[in-house]
């Protein structure tokens, strides 16, 4: 498995699993791994994102919700805010994931899951919340 799965499949926990049950905790994430990753070799990847993600949450929607003009997160489509979380998650908590080959996966998920214009949308956001964070 590559990251890209590896992205792909936290995504959907995000979504699937913990937005729609509003529910992020470790018993869902390891019912998903057994699932989905018990034999991959991205498992530690998965673990890291899944730790920086739920641990960093508030703080992610923050800087989501600063970087996302006129857009509180509560407006934003589901599978959208789950792919800004995750790229966010990496972006600010992540350093061995180079910023821009976060936002192209995040894109990348968004032309697959998202609708028409989510593309644009994340890579908006995302290229601010970049932008922010080198200002800090």
């Amino acid at each position: 498995m590559r990251r890209t799965e590896a992205r792909e499949l936290f995504m959907q926990l995000l979504f699937q699993k913990m937005e729609v049950q509003n529910d992020y905790g470790k018993e869902i994430k390891e019912r998903f791994v057994q699932e989905h990753l018990r034999e991959s070799n991205q498992l530690d990847y998965f673990n890291n994102l899944y730790e920086a993600t739920v641990s960093n949450l508030d703080q992610i929607d923050i800087k989501l919700e600063a970087c996302s003009s006129n857009w509180k997160i509560n407006r934003m489509a589901k599978v959208d805010l789950a792919i800004l979380r995750l790229s966010a998650a990496e972006i600010l908590y992540l350093d061995e994931v180079p910023d821009s080959a976060s936002i192209n996966e995040a894109v990348d998920l968004a032309k697959k899951f998202g609708g028409d214009d989510s593309g644009k949308f994340i890579n908006g956001i995302l290229g601010k919340v970049v932008r922010t964070k080198d200002a800090e």
